[in-house]
């Protein structure tokens, strides 16, 4: 586990997840058995890893990660770098032989992440990419309800996700100050539509355009050691997408914006049957003959109470931590070879998604995103093999 030392690698992915599933004794496979996991600490700061090591019970943590690739116990490279450092990290693992399972974005240019899922593929390795708000308990709703043929033809979604983050002058930052750099690999679109590809992709079908304006709203911000700084990276961005099937998105994306809304992340699904508005947890309904019929009179005050109208997706199962879920979803793709989309191609897209929507914004066009699949891209290889040897 490289990077674990970070708020992301050791909240959500070492203490939440491989820790809990430790503790739980393994994950469970479909015919009973348990396969148990052993965590290796990988990181710069020696006395870090010593400290987190000493507070879990780890017996394991290097500085070496070259050592810690060649050893042949450890089966599995996890990858929470920040993005400039991973795609090395991540062929080194894949030379190495080690199965793969990574944060996003891959990589910071599309071409850079379909080469490592070129390569992941040329060498046989299962690979993963972080998709965690696919099992986030709202969204596992809203994939129920889309799933039952509740919404009919789904027509539209709308999506609002931020919050206002702190300048780091009287407040500090929510946020470490490389996000708002773009020479360090900062910016919301590299950073959140990577995310939304996957949700509209895997929910809705796949993303054929995009057409989005990114900003930079706040010029000056005061990093980690009080200096001020300027701000290089765009901190909202506000896109339209065109789905697959007919289906308009409208996502906002801001760290500049106050909260009014239920949680920070909420998408609105419209159908020609049902509307859906979902978070992070919750799941509200409006069925098509639960339907009120509002009335445009500017004139008088509107006293209908529209939030009544909707009913809320009780909870019918346990919904365990999103990121512990997919890694157990992963660990049962590497054992017996469950299912698991989830890959290095599919972070590609994302990455793609990112580089299309910030050349939609610096030209002020619509741009189309193209098909990327597996077979295109063998065949995209099978084409420049072909070119070196004539």
């Amino acid at each position: 586990m490289n990077g674990v030392s970070g708020r992301m690698g050791y909240r959500q992915h070492l203490v939440r997840s491989i820790l809990a599933i430790r503790e739980q004794g393994g994950v469970e496979l479909s015919d009973g058995r348990r396969v148990q996991v052993e965590p290796l600490l990988v990181g710069r700061n020696e006395a870090k890893l010593a400290e987190i090591a000493e507070r879990h019970g780890i017996e394991h943590y290097t500085t070496d990660l070259d050592a810690a690739l060649a050893d042949d116990r450890w089966q599995v490279y996890a990858d929470f770098l920040v993005t400039k450092a991973r795609a090395s990290a991540l062929r080194k693992a894949i030379a190495a032989g080690k199965a793969i399972y990574t944060e996003k974005p891959t990589a910071e240019t599309f071409e850079e992440a379909l080469e490592l899922a070129r390569l992941a593929d040329e060498a046989g390795v299962k690979n993963g990419v972080v998709h965690d708000k696919l099992f986030l308990p709202g969204l596992r709703k809203l994939r129920r309800l889309i799933d039952s043929g509740f919404f009919g033809r789904i027509l539209s979604v709308r999506g609002e996700f931020g919050y206002w983050v702190f300048e780091g002058d009287w407040m500090p930052a929510q946020r470490p100050s490389w996000n708002y750099r773009t020479e360090d690999g900062g910016g919301i679109i590299v950073d959140m539509f990577p995310h939304w590809n996957y949700v509209l992709e895997y929910l809705f079908g796949r993303v054929e355009s995009v057409y989005a304006r990114a900003v930079t709203e706040v010029p000056e911000r005061v990093d980690e050691r009080g200096h001020s700084y300027r701000a290089t990276a765009d901190d909202a961005a506000y896109a339209v997408f065109d789905l697959e099937g007919g289906i308009t998105a409208q996502l906002n994306s801001s760290w500049t914006t106050r909260v009014n809304r239920d949680e920070l992340l909420e998408f609105q699904v419209d159908g020609t049957l049902g509307s859906a508005v979902v978070g992070l947890f919750g799941c509200k309904i409006q069925p098509r003959n639960a339907t009120p019929r509002p009335t445009w009179n500017p004139d008088i005050p509107d006293t209908h109470d529209y939030a009544a109208d909707w009913h809320e997706v009780p909870d019918t199962e346990p919904f365990e931590n999103g990121f512990k879920v997919q890694w157990e979803e992963f660990i049962r793709h590497l054992v017996e070879d469950a299912p698991f989309p989830y890959d290095l191609l599919s972070g590609a897209r994302g990455v793609l998604m990112a580089e299309k929507g910030l050349e939609s914004s610096r030209t002020g066009a619509r741009v189309d995103i193209p098909a990327v699949t597996a077979e295109s891209v063998r065949e995209a290889a099978a084409e420049l093999e072909g070119a070196a040897q004539r």
